[in-house]
């Protein structure tokens, strides 16, 4: 069993390279410092389920800029870390008079169910839409945002999943502008999506 799992996290981890490696072929100079293409492949349209147990698709949800991250409740370390940071980034923004909303996409939709999702993304934000779905919504969503996700063990209740860490600053009218990866700090996050926001 130990060998099988360390197959798994290998390729699991070769597969996460693989996003990284696909997001850095496609970096261009951008005038707010960074490195991502506006308007690129990242992100389209997805059908999930919202806090209070309806179907929406993405243009319920993206209606002003946007912070979108995949990740799951069940996350010891990683996840809330992200989610903190990212709150503390739409706060930063709200301080400086730009309204910006924090996502939270599941994906475990297994033991994240509406109420689940609802109650996690209340204790970090006030503005943070939770959404879960069906196995099959979740995939479709993380496949337009390549996203990579899979279960880390084997364990039917307390299994954890192995996933990637980006989150990607949506807007209304373009797509995709900018991603984050995990270290990067709230304020610097700010800067950025200030910047973005201001040059749309």
């Amino acid at each position: 069993m130990s060998k099988i799992i360390a197959i798994v996290a290998g390729l699991s981890t070769l597969a996460v390279l693989g996003v990284t490696v696909w997001i850095t072929q496609r970096e261009a100079e951008s005038p707010c410092g960074t490195t991502a293409v506006a308007g690129g492949d990242i992100g389209g349209p997805f059908e999930l389920v919202n806090e209070d147990g309806v179907t929406v698709t993405d243009a319920d949800v993206i209606t002003e800029p946007t912070l979108v991250y995949f990740g799951y409740t069940f996350c010891p370390d990683v996840c809330p870390l992200d989610a903190a940071r990212n709150a503390a980034a739409v706060d930063i923004l709200a301080e400086q008079g730009m309204s910006v909303t924090p996502v939270f996409i599941t994906i475990d939709p297994v033991r994240d169910t509406v109420e689940v999702v609802r109650e996690y993304t209340d204790n970090f934000h006030p503005k943070m839409i939770g959404l879960t779905g069906s196995e099959e919504q979740i995939a479709a969503a993380s496949q337009a945002y390549k996203t990579y996700y899979n279960k880390a063990d084997d364990d039917p209740e307390y299994y954890l999943m192995q996933h990637s860490t980006f989150t990607y600053l949506m807007l209304p009218d373009k797509g995709f502008v900018e991603f984050f990866r995990q270290p990067t700090p709230a304020e610097e996050m700010a800067e950025i999506t200030a910047c973005h926001i201001n040059a749309s």
